[in-house]
């Protein structure tokens, strides 16, 4: 049986870089971010935009399903509501998957150090902080597993996330 696991977390609470460290320890291991299905240059949100980027990921999620070659298919993205997580696993071919669906929540103060971190290395803007705080309630009312990374490292979060 594969296991799939669908990490979420509001913006820079840690999810590529511990899905990363998750995808290189877990054996035959493929790893897809969310945002690398609609990394685009104007970034445009619209309805069209919108049903893109979930054929995108839902197709590609079906490929590594399909793929002998894997046992363990990583994916993050924001995911901040239910419908999105629904909509996903919908369009999933999941016969023979254990499906952990998971959030990497984290407090007010640990997440804007975080991404105040990312503004100065020039990895985000300004304005990121006060979204991604914004959303970091939105997860309480997720029908998700919730690990708190607020003071743990990404390579802890990976282990725990890993027995999960």
């Amino acid at each position: 049986m594969k296991k799939l696991y669908l990490i979420g977390g509001t913006m820079g609470v840690g999810k590529t870089t511990v899905c990363q460290i998750l995808k290189k320890k877990l054996d035959k291991a493929v790893f897809l971010d969310g945002d690398w299905c609609w990394d685009a240059d104007p970034f445009l949100v619209n309805e069209e935009t919108k049903e893109m980027v979930m054929d995108n990921i839902t197709h590609l999620l079906n490929n590594f399903i399909r793929c002998s070659a894997y046992e363990n298919i990583i994916f993050c993205w924001v995911m901040h509501e239910q419908e999105i997580i629904d909509r996903i696993l919908s369009a999933l071919d999941l016969r023979n998957c254990d499906v952990k669906v998971i959030s990497l929540v984290c407090g007010e103060e640990a997440l804007t150090k975080r991404l105040e971190k990312d503004v100065r290395h020039g990895i985000r803007q300004l304005d990121a902080i006060e979204r991604s705080v914004g959303r970091i309630k939105l997860y309480d009312k997720l029908n998700t597993i919730k690990v708190d990374v607020s003071k743990i490292s990404a390579e802890e979060t990976a282990e725990i996330v890993s027995v999960i």
